[in-house]
């Protein structure tokens, strides 16, 4: 049973985030043969600011 945990900047809507659900369990299910029932799926909002990429905060 795959669990996937997806980190991103805040300010995605519910929309949003349902379209990627549907989309990571999809690939899961062709990819991996892995029942739908059995993708799960968590996602992370956190702040820009507390994000660092190249020596530099984002935020």
């Amino acid at each position: 049973m795959p669990f996937i945990e997806v980190k991103l900047y805040e300010g995605r809507t519910q929309e949003q985030k349902q379209a990627l659900v549907d989309r990571i369990t999809e690939a899961f299910v062709e990819v991996a043969g892995t029942p739908k029932e059995h993708v799960w799926i968590v996602f992370r909002d956190v702040p820009r600011d507390q994000w660092g990429m190249a020596g530099e905060l984002q935020g």
